[in-house]
């Protein structure tokens, strides 16, 4: 590839312009493409109760709220008039179904607020994700505002999940907007000079342009949640800022060496250049993972981890060469601080090189007592009670949050549950699975075709209002639980789901779908985990050449996130930091935060560990030592990479800038697993553990060896016989 870039460089980087223009054009029409939720399983229970809901009684779980604050009181004619109108104009729009409202279903007291100033018009749009969404954009703006003497705001689950794309939509331009002015101040830090610095971030500028137009094109074929764009957008430029700071570094070693740009270049990209190749194979490998759970949310982080890192890879291997032969030995102009004097400091006076010195002449305590250390900060993580996003996750002042804090304060919020059983092929045995549905301690009503059912008695007799929950030969139940809170919902759905059914009976309702989602993630995290280990294990032998470095990577990479999950938990489920960080506690911490973090983080830390132990590696292969070739190689790399991990984790704490919750504990997260990895793991356990395996670290049965002789990687080339490996 280097060759092609070399003769065709102006040919690459006009390419690049037009195709980084187009994909920054087709990324601005992104976000219409984009899904709010994305957090249910579609093979679940619950899914395939609200299929069947829709299906037989062309109905579902209510999703539109409509809270009405009138002047005086509900009960004036003048407020129940136009609350009426608004009803019957509701009714009246396509996909809409199931509306009542205090007004027109019998003045239900759970309808009206204690004070008798406020009620609610609660409705459902049929459809998938993306036809609610769509249709509640149209709907939200016609209905929300004065009508006639009142005052309506739109809120409920569609609303919420609307919101959440805009709001990502506003995350990425506020995070990009604090990510890129304080990596620039970095950049100019580490290299000293304007263009240096400029060169990643024009190579992380075009990748994040590049990466928004590969989504786009993914989500022509596949749903995309919102999600994706966030992580893509800050994922994307700190990768492609790694790699262009790893390859910078190199060049600028190469040219000092070479003094020939061209030569200089060659080397680079036969070095460093196969590093950063393989580097964004182990992240993309890791981030497919989400790929194996169903739900949507978490694969579109697969979608765009394996676009990001790819992308990022393609540009800093054909990008920034090009860039890189035009700046030519003017890579160093525009200086900004004065430049060191030149120095005859060997390598093993160096920080990096002292460090592991020390390390590695007590290597079993240093181990022991940091292992622990990293243990010990993630034991809060022991308490992990796992949750979904809900309104609480949204910014105070969206109209989701506002119409649900409201409705949970003012209302009955529990007879607003929309907890329902489906029996689609059945409904003999009705009345009698009312009844005992209606005896479980924490279920306060039932309704269904037969009647109201309490207390295992029946409350109302059959009448107008209970003919929609049949149809044919199929029927549902309406299930009002005595409390509405997370803990009660998921006790009152598992007791249903063990009373016996007259025949398929499907419990369904958003409290379902959640705890179906948090079962699904269970379930699957180890096959994901499984992979993830597998495929980073073969990965690392084809660099390495060893059977024990893959192991050991693992495990450090491993223990660098313990830390992490612990301060999640601490910080987010505990509730700590919370004023500083502007987030409400709700007790639980997103289900899908430890999942997808972890295969990002997993993804980075492996990235760092293969900047290492490459070129660890390589200093094995010239000298033969053991020992020595990680002090070296710590020593030639270290600054680099504790610059990368310094200016990754600067972009990461764009998340921070998001005002939804579960974004922010990536701002959190992602940050403190890269400096954990950067510093802890890094400065102190990777030559602590090498030191102990000594020559056996780069061993291999001479099967593998043979092996890794024809498929594997190097960055310094092929390793002299006398040294490839430990006998």
């Amino acid at each position: 590839m280097i060759g092609y870039v070399l003769r065709r460089y102006r040919a690459v980087l006009i390419v690049a312009a037009v195709l980084a223009v187009l994909a920054g054009l087709a990324g601005t029409t992104l976000f219409d493409k984009l899904q709010g939720g994305g957090y249910f399983d579609p093979a679940a229970e619950s899914t395939a109760a609200a299929d069947a809901l829709r299906d037989h009684f062309g109905q579902g779980a209510p999703n539109v709220v409509l809270l009405v604050d009138s002047a005086g009181s509900v009960d004036d004619p003048e407020t129940g008039r136009a609350a009426t109108a608004l009803v019957q104009k509701l009714q009246a729009e396509s996909d809409i179904s199931g509306v009542m409202s205090y007004w027109t279903s019998g003045q239900l007291p759970a309808l009206r607020d204690k004070n008798g100033r406020a009620g609610l018009i609660v409705a459902t749009i049929l459809g998938d994700e993306m036809q609610i969404d769509h249709r509640i954009a149209q709907l939200a703006p016609e209905f929300a505002g004065k009508h006639d003497g009142i005052d309506v705001r739109v809120g409920g689950y569609a609303m919420m999940m609307h919101e959440t794309v805009q709001q990502g939509q506003k995350d990425v331009v506020a995070g990009e907007a604090v990510a890129f002015p304080l990596t620039l101040i970095a950049l100019l830090v580490v290299f000293g000079t304007v263009v240096g610095a400029a060169l990643p971030l024009i190579t992380g500028t075009v990748t994040t342009m590049l990466t928004m137009g590969v989504l786009w094109l993914v989500a022509e074929f596949t749903d995309l949640s919102s999600t994706a764009t966030n992580v893509a957008s800050l994922l994307g430029l700190g990768l492609a800022i790694d790699y262009s700071l790893l390859i910078v570094n190199r060049y600028r070693e190469e040219l000092a060496t070479a003094g020939d740009p061209r030569a200089a270049l060659i080397a680079t990209m036969s070095s460093a250049g196969r590093t950063v190749a393989f580097s964004a194979l182990t992240v993309a490998v890791a981030l497919s993972s989400m790929l194996v759970f169903p739900l949507l949310a978490v694969r579109s982080i697969g979608y765009a981890g394996i676009a990001v890192a790819l992308t990022a890879a393609l540009v800093s291997l054909t990008v920034l060469p090009a860039i890189l032969l035009i700046a030519g030995d003017r890579i160093d102009r525009f200086r900004i601080f004065r430049k060191r004097a030149a120095t005859s400091r060997a390598l093993d006076e160096g920080f990096w090189h002292r460090l592991a010195t020390t390390v590695m002449r007590r290597p079993l305590p240093i181990a022991t007592v940091t292992v622990l250390l990293l243990l010990a900060l993630g034991l809060p993580f022991l308490r992990f009670h796992p949750g979904f996003p809900d309104y609480r996750s949204m910014p105070e002042g969206s109209a989701s949050r506002q119409v649900a804090e409201t409705a949970q304060r003012d209302f009955d919020a529990a007879e607003l549950s929309g907890l329902f059983v489906v029996l689609p092929d059945s409904k003999a045995g009705l009345t009698d699975y009312a009844t005992a549905l209606s005896r479980l301690g924490n279920v306060a009503r039932v309704d269904t075709a037969s009647g109201s059912y309490a207390r295992g008695a029946l409350a109302i007799p059959a009448g107008a209002m209970h003919s929609r929950f049949e149809n044919g030969a199929a029927a549902y139940l309406s299930i009002v639980p005595t409390a509405s809170d997370p803990a009660s919902m998921d006790t009152v759905i598992r007791d249903i789901r063990a009373v016996p059914a007259p025949s398929r009976a499907l419990v369904g309702g958003v409290d379902a779908a959640n705890m179906d989602a948090i079962h699904s993630l269970t379930a699957r995290a180890p096959l994901a985990l499984g992979y993830v280990l597998i495929a980073m294990a073969l990965l690392l032998f084809l660099l390495t050449g060893s059977v024990f470095v893959p192991i050991l990577a693992l495990i450090l990479s491993a223990l660098s996130l313990t830390a992490t999950f612990g301060a999640l938990v601490w910080i987010f489920q505990d509730g700590h930091l919370s004023g500083l960080l502007g987030f409400t506690v709700t007790g639980d911490l997103s289900a899908v935060v430890p999942v997808m973090l972890f295969a990002v983080a997993f993804g980075l830390a492996m990235d760092y560990q293969v900047f290492l132990l490459a070129r660890i590696r390589e200093e094995y292969e010239k000298t033969g030592d053991a020992t020595a070739s990680v002090a070296i190689g710590l020593e030639r790399i270290g600054r680099i990479v504790t610059a990368a991990a310094i200016l990754i984790s600067i972009v990461f704490l764009g998340f921070l800038a998001s005002d939804i919750t579960f974004m922010k504990a990536f701002g959190i997260g992602l940050p403190l697993a890269v400096l954990a990895d950067a510093t802890i793991v890094r400065g102190f356990l990777l030559p602590a553990t090498l030191r102990l395996g000594g020559r056996w670290t780069w061993w291999a049965p001479r099967p593998l060896r043979r092996l890794h002789a024809r498929i594997g990687l190097r960055e310094g080339g092929p390793a002299p016989a006398e040294v490839a490996v430990a006998t």
